[in-house]
């Protein structure tokens, strides 16, 4: 994890390696506080990918707790029946 500060962004080959290096964020600090975090946008898009696949299963999970699901097998059975295939 590599930490600089915020006057440093001014040397943008600089964070660019950095990122590129460190292969995640590079944090930001003003005045010794996280201010800002910056990244490569491979990056940045894996995570919002683990994000979202987070999300798809925790909602999943909150369906089976829920009881909202159905049989797979009478699920693909209703759908040919609706769409007569």
């Amino acid at each position: 994890m590599q930490i600089v500060p915020i006057r440093d962004l001014k040397d943008t080959v600089k964070i660019e390696n950095l990122c590129a290096e460190e292969k995640g964020p590079v944090f930001i600090t003003k005045n010794g506080y996280g201010k800002l975090v910056v990244m490569e946008i491979e990056y940045f898009e894996k995570l919002l990918n683990q994000a979202f696949e987070a999300k798809i299963v925790n909602d999943g999970l909150s369906d089976l707790q829920a009881n909202k699901v159905r049989d797979g097998q009478q699920a693909l059975n209703d759908l040919k029946k609706k769409y007569g295939l």
